[in-house]
């Protein structure tokens, strides 16, 4: 079946135009006579005619046109103790180095501590899913939660994980540039290790996108990393320090995080996720062998006491950037 959830249907627009959408079988179209595929119930909701942020957003293009050469694990379904395959063979790129032993490994999915409030049935939006772990996060903690990502893959395999584990939520095909949700949709958004493989440029993209879904008094959670992280300057120096191209991680200084923010979506604050990497996270630690989690204890105990000392913000691998959406504080850009 290619229609999409009604349900979902009511939270979707044309991510050009932004007009509401009409369900046509295999396709959703607004208005204007755009067009979108929906695969096994899957819109992909990406702006055709454009680059790409990714070369999974190149392929969900063309299973969109027919060619589901692109779409491994289509029809597969779980069993109830099953780990995902594309989360068996993906987990180190998804998750960090610190977690390339449990490739082909995997037991069970490690599903991270989200530091937020309790949703109490608030929306939450996670850019650039992939399998979902920090959506299945936000819904543990009370969200109605919507994932996206520009990878097809990633998006079943999210949809597969999450109804495995009992989750409710929505997944689809879409690109943080172009965002396809009505203004004012969502409490919370948040985005972990995907907008530092983004340039700069297309950042500054996808904060007014971002500010516009979000709701008055909605908030914004980025993590980014820090370029004068002892891992960041490690990885600079490595290559050189030269200009980055494609996929690559971008650094960025504190107060330059502070500024784009605090002028595409509003006031700002930053704090420390981690030191040593961009993925560990400490409720992960069961995961790893003893020689990782020494370091993921010693970058939980900075965090911490960054909360106390401020100045070791500056020298974190990983940051957190909020920023709140408030009326009268229009994106500048």
């Amino acid at each position: 079946m290619n229609s999409a959830d009604p349900e979902l249907l009511k939270l979707v627009v044309c991510p050009r135009d932004k007009k509401p959408m009409r369900d046509e079988g295999d396709y959703l179209v607004c208005s204007s006579e755009h067009r979108y595929r929906v695969v096994e119930g899957i819109p992909i909701l990406l702006v055709s005619g454009v680059d790409q942020t990714h070369i999974e957003g190149d392929r969900a293009l063309l299973v969109a046109e027919g060619d589901l050469s692109h779409a491994p694990l289509l029809k597969l379904t779980l069993g109830a103790d099953e780990i995902d395959p594309f989360v068996k063979n993906s987990i180190g790129a998804t998750n960090g180095g610190l977690y390339q032993n449990l490739v082909g490994n995997l037991k069970a999915y490690p599903i991270p501590d989200l530091r937020i409030p309790p949703g109490d049935g608030a929306t939450f939006l996670e850019i650039g899913c992939s399998w979902g772990r920090w959506t299945i996060a936000a819904a543990r903690k009370g969200y109605r939660v919507v994932g996206i990502d520009p990878s097809l893959k990633g998006v079943l395999a999210a949809r597969r994980v999450s109804q495995q584990l009992g989750i409710e939520g929505h997944f689809l095909v879409a690109d943080g540039r172009f965002l396809p949700f009505p203004d004012g949709s969502f409490s919370r958004v948040f985005s972990y290790s995907v907008l530092q493989h983004l340039s700069k440029e297309n950042v500054q993209i996808v904060l007014p996108e971002i500010r516009r879904v979000l709701k008055t008094g909605g908030e914004a959670m980025v993590q980014l990393p820090n370029v004068f992280g002892f891992r960041s300057l490690y990885h600079e120096i490595r290559r050189g320090f030269r200009e980055t191209r494609g996929f690559e991680v971008r650094y960025w200084t504190i107060p330059e995080l502070k500024s784009t923010f605090s002028s595409l979506i509003g006031p700002v604050s930053v704090s420390v996720d981690g030191y040593f990497s961009l993925n560990a996270q400490v409720s992960d630690v069961g995961f790893m062998p003893p020689r990782y989690r020494a370091i993921v204890y010693a970058s939980e105990w900075l965090r911490r006491l960054s909360m106390h000392i401020p100045a070791l913000n500056y020298v974190a691998d990983s940051l957190y950037v909020s920023a709140l959406r408030l009326d009268g504080v229009p994106a500048s850009r």
